[in-house]
This record gives structure tokens, sequence and C-alpha cells, in this order.
């Protein structure tokens, strides 16, 4: 049973423009680096719609990652430095792989890497020099190919017996500095995302290929946000679940440019973490 609509229709909201797919012939195909002469950087061209996104917190004890695909946590951290990368590694990963696997009462969890993302004004959302910034496109960062595609890439040699569960690919976000006012995270009730919404999109890197879910406008498409969140909070959001019963398995999401941030706001600093997630049933 989802969300009332009649008690989401009560909630505070902001209108905002989301960057979704615009209609593409062929793959939309995204380069990681320069691309090839005569090639563009992508095929994947934003189509802006603006669309009301409303305030999860007071709603926040009633989402469910497998209905909703995202959920709130209180996850306070010992990181002093989200900028080392030992710290990140040493203190972070371990508490996080805990704390994941208790709240989603998993068998076992795997980090299989992270983002530090730091927005600087006039940047593009692209890979290269300079601090990776918000993804400000509508996107699931993995498909059904790419979900399973990661078990048999970072554990190879257990992938066969790994895959024979229950497999899920969750990320858990974060601001490293708070409260964040600038460009925070939107993300789409799953319930709402019909499967046809979902655009299988190649990611090229200079040694291997990716494939993410870029996605189709649908009007019926319900969004949220939790404003002002404190470093000592966190979303779960849902990348990919191995499970075909009824329960969300893709979770689209983007930042976005809220228009009620005030304009001294600091810039958005957050982490991302992508874990595999492994359920024996």
């Amino acid at each position: 049973m989802g969300l009332q609509q009649s008690k989401i229709e009560s909630l505070p909201f902001v209108t905002a423009e989301l960057n979704y797919l615009a209609p593409t012939a062929g793959k939309p195909r995204t380069y990681a680096f320069d691309p090839p002469p005569g090639e563009p950087k992508t095929t994947a061209l934003p189509e802006s719609h603006a669309v009301p996104i409303f305030d999860a917190r007071l709603i926040a004890g009633s989402l469910s990652l497998d209905r909703e695909g995202f959920a709130l946590v209180r996850h306070p951290t010992a990181v002093r430095n989200f900028h080392d990368e030992k710290e990140i590694k040493n203190i972070y990963y371990p508490a996080a792989e805990a704390f994941i696997k208790a709240t989603l009462k998993a068998d076992r969890v795997f980090i299989f890497d992270h983002t530090v993302r730091k927005r600087v004004e006039g940047s593009a959302d692209v890979r290269g020099a300079g601090p990776r910034q918000p993804a400000t496109r509508v996107h699931v960062d993995q498909t059904d190919i790419s979900g399973r595609n990661r078990v048999r890439e970072h554990l190879p040699d257990e992938a066969d017996e790994l895959l024979k569960g229950r497999v899920q690919v969750i990320n858990l976000w974060r601001p490293i500095r708070g409260p964040l006012r600038d460009a925070p995270l939107a993300m789409c009730d799953g319930q709402t995302v019909e499967p046809g919404d979902l655009i299988a999109s190649d990611l090229i890197y200079p040694n291997r290929s990716g494939e993410t879910y870029s996605v189709k406008f649908n009007p019926n498409h319900r969004w949220f946000y939790i404003p002002e969140m404190t470093v000592d909070e966190a979303l779960l959001l849902k990348c990919y679940d191995s499970a075909t019963d009824g329960r969300t398995r893709f979770g689209p999401h983007t930042a976005f440019i809220d228009p009620t941030t005030p304009a001294d706001a600091l810039p958005r600093e957050s982490i991302e973490l992508r874990v595999l997630v492994f359920h024996k049933q």
C-alpha cells in the first residue's frame, strides 16, 4: 500500500525544473572522458520539465526503500574530513557497511566505490579536472544488466553463487556539511515509474563500458526531497534490485536547483557510497 494521495497533496512543495531525457534516435551514450574526434560528449540530451517536489521530511517515517525506493536514515559519522581518501576508507566504509547490513537485514554488504561532490558555480556535470559536480539529470545508477554485472566485476570468484540470492545496489548519500540548502537531491516515488520510462544508456570509460538508466518524462511521476539535511542524516537510494515480486527495483533521482535556496547558501558538498547488498533468501 503506497502513500495516500490526499496526504501527499497536503505536503509543502517547491516547483523546480528537472532534466529528463529528450527523445533520441538509438541508444543514448555518454563518454566519461574526451570523446573520439567527431563524436559528441553525450547523445543523452536534456528535456526540462517543471514539476512539484514534495517535502518528505513530514512523512519520512512512512517511506520504504522497497516501496518508494528511498528512505531517510539517521547515521552520525566519526569522519572529520571527507576529502581525505584514507579517512573515508578506514573510518566511513566499515561504519557504513555495518549500518547498511543491520538496517537492511542483509547477509553481506560490499562497498565498491564512492564519489565526493562539491558544486562549483559554472561547472558542468562531467568527469574531468576539478571536483565532481552534482548530477543534474534524472537517472538511475544501474540497469537490470549492469546491476548483475557489478557482482561479476567486483566479486568474480563468488558471483555465480551470490547471484542465486537477492542482490541490491544501494546508494548511501549524505551531505558532508549542512544544513544542505544548495542543489538538494530529488527522489522519484518508484511506484509511479513505468518500465517504459527507463531508457538503458551507455556510459563509456577508457577501459570499459557501463550502463545506466536515463528517464523519459511521465506526468504521473511523483517527486520528493528532504529539505535542509544535516551531516547526521543520509538517504538510502535503490539503484537495482533483483527481486521481481512487485517491490520497487529502480529509483530515479537527480540534483535540482531549489528556487527557494538563499543566495548566500554554501555550495553543496556530498558523498555517496555505492554498495552491493546480498540476501540469501
